[in-house]
């Protein structure tokens, strides 16, 4: 009797799980909002903490934006494991939970190290990469809808990015930029960051509710209609935490989206080995025919990743400074292009609406641009592309400096839009070329665990790096120092593409999750190809 009443209860494995990826939606577009809405401030915050001076605040600015990412990916892999003990979804809620802790905490800092230590409490209690992304993986049943499911959160999590600086930007120093609504006797004169992360843990609240009382517990030994035999046919796993450059956001190379919410198909063309009367060839038992993970191709696609994770992740530190930054009158730097000794000088709220519509850039390039583009050259056309011409993303910057303020912003848009393109397309055709490296699907696993090293890594001192060399840049009269750093990283990641090796017989096709593009895209021609080679057995 209780299996049959547990059995009414037991989802359609044939319909398409909308509305628990909805809640667990709602539960994940917090977080990225959370993170991203210290981006605006966190230099004037550390310069409010009075942390150095003007030309060491970009390092500790650095320092405070990487500690979340350095917590996080030490205890990443344990909060996977506690997820296989006790559920995704306690694990889930304790990492929103202690994400709001950690916002309280900063709010409230009086400071830099209480900022600092709430900021890094909150990776630490966080585990929500890997248990989203095994979470959607539980809830998709059939192979059909991976494609959507995966494609959910990396477009919630663009979106939190949007928001997230908007929030930052418009409420910091509420006191100074809106004094009419704020007295410079209330609480938030004392505590200047309060009122963005009060904003944000009220959201993150609102989503530890919903996730409370609507998302179902997606662990398969913990369902009342569990049997044996569906345990066994099993296959879920909880993935390594990889991320992105501007966000934390979870990759598991084995979802077909790859870090777009594009689909994308892997097509192989493949050898048999036949003797001449059709028998096949007898399999080999030499230690040769195992797969061997860690190639050299593979070695040096993850070197390409950590390079651009490190270059990008600089660029979205470095670029709230920047354009903060005191700004000096144009006829004092115009004698000498090395001679910028300082930033935009706009304000806070402005940079949170700037970062704000870079979100919606980044949005319409990733959804719009980037499945056009990449089925248009290839995947390896467009990863060559993307990486040559990168590095001026970099250099171009520090001369908004020269422009008049008639022509600031349109310049600001126009670097912002030349980064994007350059940035959304070569983070998801990595990833596409790292799985066809892979030489069996049995060791992603461990490929996607070198990924995630890598980019933890890199995206972890990429931060303090930048913003060390911004001060230096800052006492010798030229503050375009850090950005030409970055910008030489790109460029030897541009060299380093000499060291890569095309993976042959293998393409990749790009399907817009948009369907009115479809019309536009060019058809879909190709398949799995099987060349067979008839051998004599005296040859074998």
């Amino acid at each position: 009797m209780v299996l049959t009443n547990a059995s009414r209860n037991k989802p359609n494995s044939d319909s398409f799980p909308t509305i628990q990826l909805l809640i667990l939606a709602i539960c994940r577009v917090a977080e990225p909002i959370a993170l991203a809405s210290c981006f605006p401030y966190a230099w004037v915050m550390v310069k409010d903490f009075h942390v150095g001076d003007r030309s060491s605040a970009s390092f500790w600015a650095g320092i405070f934006i990487s500690s979340f990412a350095l917590a996080e990916s030490l205890t990443g892999f344990a909060w996977g494991s506690v997820s296989d003990r006790i559920g995704r979804k306690p694990v889930l809620l304790i990492g929103c939970a202690g994400t709001l802790i950690s916002l309280l905490i900063v709010g409230f800092s009086t400071n830099f190290w209480m900022a600092l230590a709430g900021r890094a409490l909150g990776g630490l209690l966080n585990g929500n990469i890997g248990v989203i992304q095994t979470m959607v993986g539980e809830l998709v049943k059939k192979p059909e809808h991976e494609p959507r499911a995966f494609a959910v959160m990396p477009f919630v999590w663009s979106i939190g990015t949007i928001i997230g600086p908007a929030i930052g930007g418009t409420f910091a120093r509420p006191a100074i930029s809106m004094p009419s609504v704020f007295s410079p006797a209330s609480i938030f004169a004392h505590f200047p960051y309060l009122l963005p992360n009060l904003l944000c843990a009220a959201i993150l609240l609102i989503s530890i509710l919903f996730g409370y009382f609507f998302l179902i517990e997606t662990h398969p030994d913990m369902q009342p209609w569990s049997t044996q035999e569906e345990l066994d046919h099993t296959t879920a796993e909880t993935p390594l935490m990889t991320a992105g450059a501007t966000a934390d956001y979870g990759v598991d190379l084995r979802a077909d989206t790859y870090g777009t919410f594009n689909t994308v198909n892997i097509n192989e063309s493949k050898e048999w080995m036949l003797n001449a009367d059709g028998t096949p060839r007898p399999a080999s038992t030499s230690l040769k025919d195992k797969p061997k993970i860690f190639t050299r191709k593979i070695a040096m696609i993850v070197v390409a990743l950590g390079i651009f994770t490190y270059h990008s992740m600089s660029y979205d530190h470095l670029l709230p400074i920047f354009l903060q930054d005191e700004r000096v009158s144009t006829s004092s730097i115009s004698q000498s292009p090395f001679n910028i000794p300082g930033g935009l000088g706009l304000a806070i709220r402005s940079v949170g609406i700037i970062m704000c519509i870079n979100g919606i850039i980044a949005l319409f390039i990733q959804a719009i641009i980037f499945p056009l583009f990449a089925s248009w050259l290839g995947v390896w056309k467009t990863f060559v592309i993307v990486t040559v011409f990168h590095p001026v993303a970099y250099f171009i910057v520090p001369y908004l400096a020269f422009l008049p303020e008639t022509s600031l912003y349109p310049g600001i848009y126009v670097c912002l839009a030349i980064r994007n393109f350059f940035s959304i397309l070569g983070y998801p055709v990595l990833l596409i070329l790292l799985k066809e490296a892979a030489p069996s699907h049995s060791v992603l696993g461990k490929v996607n665990g070198l990924a995630a090293s890598a980019g933890a890594a890199c995206r972890t001192i990429a931060p303090p790096i930048a913003g060390y060399l911004y001060g230096v840049g800052t006492q010798i009269g030229f503050t375009g120092l850090a950005w030409w750093g970055s910008g030489i990283v790109a460029i030897a990641g541009a060299f380093q593409i000499l060291s890569i090796q095309r993976t042959k017989n293998k393409t990749a096709t790009i399907r817009p999750m948009a369907s009115f593009m479809r019309s536009a895209m060019p058809a879909e021609t190709e398949e799995d190809v099987v060349h067979i080679t008839v051998t004599d057995r005296d040859e074998v």
